[in-house]
């Protein structure tokens, strides 16, 4: 109820009555209240991170097999050098 002026009076409750044992013992409040647009924007981020950890991922899967086809390649190009080094030194000696 207001008083004069449109200024309240001493016995108007502006606030609700706080619950005490709410406040003072938060371990025991078993009822959470979730703010639905909070909870979008961490799931929206969270989404986000997950899409990038995955993109990533993928990219270092892809680098990792063109580094172990790389890799095969060159131990390839090696292996035949050898060989081709051990015949012609082998041909060499024979027709000595």
């Amino acid at each position: 109820m207001e008083g004069q002026y449109g200024i309240p009076e001493e016995n108007d409750q502006i606030f609700p009555p706080a619950d005490v044992d709410k406040e003072l013992n938060p371990g025991h409040n078993k009822s959470f209240e979730v703010d639905p647009v909070s909870s979008q924007v961490a799931a929206s981020k969270e989404n986000k991170e997950q899409a990038e950890a995955a993109r990533i991922q993928k990219e270092r899967e892809k680098r990792d097999a063109l580094q172990t086809l790389k890799s095969a390649l060159i131990i390839s190009g090696i292996v035949v050098a050898v060989a081709g080094a051990v015949f012609a030194i082998t041909k060499k000696l024979k027709e000595k």
